[in-house]
């Protein structure tokens, strides 16, 4: 009509939210919009303290069984020699970066959990440890103890970070199991804080509601069985629980573990090895472990469980540490049987 002029009416925009471990791509109702605020800066100023260990402490050695694979999001070595480490503390998610300084180690964190994380320093560089107990009984355990002098049972005091891991790799190749940790925390960790998130592409684990809610396909895509993925899920739902076995015995805390259905012999031993610095914690139920203390001990490559924990007797208190002594010797059966083969689930 002549004179009169169509004015368009405001429309609110709406907004979609896709909720990860639930109903994707659900439609949330037209909101009041907000002016949207600039994200801040991370502050990548660490908090720093120094540690003088009290015998020789290699990094690499005592802390090298944190690492799960060569690409594990939650640890990087770098060529300045400094070990550094993506955790999800009591108090939060943190970074730590160590550096050996002759006769200091320089610890930087960054984080929620990074004064967490700086208080326990020194357990997690084995100084709860004590080497100087430990009496070889045997040539190739008394030459690897000389040349590994650096070597210190780590203490982690965190059990989901040291138990799901070694959940993923019941069963099956470690390579397998390594891609399934990297793919999982990737899609479903968070960036670790610091410099580390960026620059090194570091990952913190998912917290427990985080791992309750990942979809079966997501655990398929991983290479993930629906057992494993059960046992992870049982565990989680009681994650508080479970994360008090931290301050427990390690002979108490597989007790507590095993209590899980679907946690048994090999994966507590695995857990409390790291959680606790457990000397005397063997593993039982490994494919190869028997056979090479077995060929390294007596020249016995088909030794069993029975025949291991027999030549281990003599190190009652410390049979982990001579384990892991010999492991470090290099001295293996030569193979005589194909590699386990490699089934990825992902792929049926």
């Amino acid at each position: 009509m002549a004179g009169r002029r169509y004015v368009p009416r405001t429309q609110t925009p709406r907004t979609r939210t896709t909720v990860r471990g639930g109903d994707a791509g659900t439609q949330v109702p037209p909101q009041q919009t907000h002016t949207a605020t600039p994200a801040s800066t991370p502050d990548l100023t660490p908090k720093v303290t120094t540690h003088t260990p009290a015998t020789p402490l290699h990094l690499g050695l005592t802390l090298g069984p944190l690492r799960r694979g060569p690409a594990d999001p939650t640890f990087r070595t770098t060529p300045d020699g400094s070990v550094w480490r993506a955790s999800r503390t009591p108090e939060g998610p943190a970074t730590l970066r160590v550096t050996d300084r002759g006769d200091t180690v320089r610890a930087e964190a960054w984080g929620p959990g990074a004064d967490w994380f700086l208080a326990h320093l020194p357990r997690l560089l084995g100084e709860t440890d004590d080497p100087a107990t430990f009496e070889p009984r045997h040539r190739l355990v008394a030459q690897t103890a000389r040349r590994r002098p650096g070597l210190r049972l780590t203490r982690t005091g965190l059990v989901l970070e040291s138990l799901i891991p070694s959940i993923l790799e019941q069963k099956i190749t470690t390579d397998e199991a390594y891609r399934a940790w990297r793919l999982l925390l990737h899609t479903y960790g968070e960036p670790a804080p610091g410099p580390a998130g960026q620059e090194l592409r570091m990952r913190v684990m998912p917290d427990p509601r985080t791992w309750a809610l990942i979809p079966s396909w997501e655990w398929h895509r991983a290479g993930v069985d629906n057992k494993r993925a059960s046992t992870i899920l049982r565990a989680v739902k009681v994650a508080r629980r479970l994360e008090e076995a931290a301050d427990m015995d390690p002979a108490a805390a597989r007790t507590r573990l095993e209590l899980v259905p679907g946690i048994g012999p090999w994966t507590s031993a695995e857990t409390v090895q790291r959680t606790h610095g457990a000397p005397d914690e063997v593993t039982t139920g490994d494919l190869h472990l028997p056979g090479i203390v077995g060929h390294a001990l007596a020249g016995n490559r088909d030794a069993t469980d029975d025949d291991m924990l027999e030549l281990l007797a003599p190190y009652a208190g410390q049979r982990h540490r001579a384990a892991r002594l010999i492991l470090l010797s290099g001295v293996s059966p030569p193979r005589r049987q194909p590699k386990m083969r490699k089934v990825n689930i992902a792929d049926w």
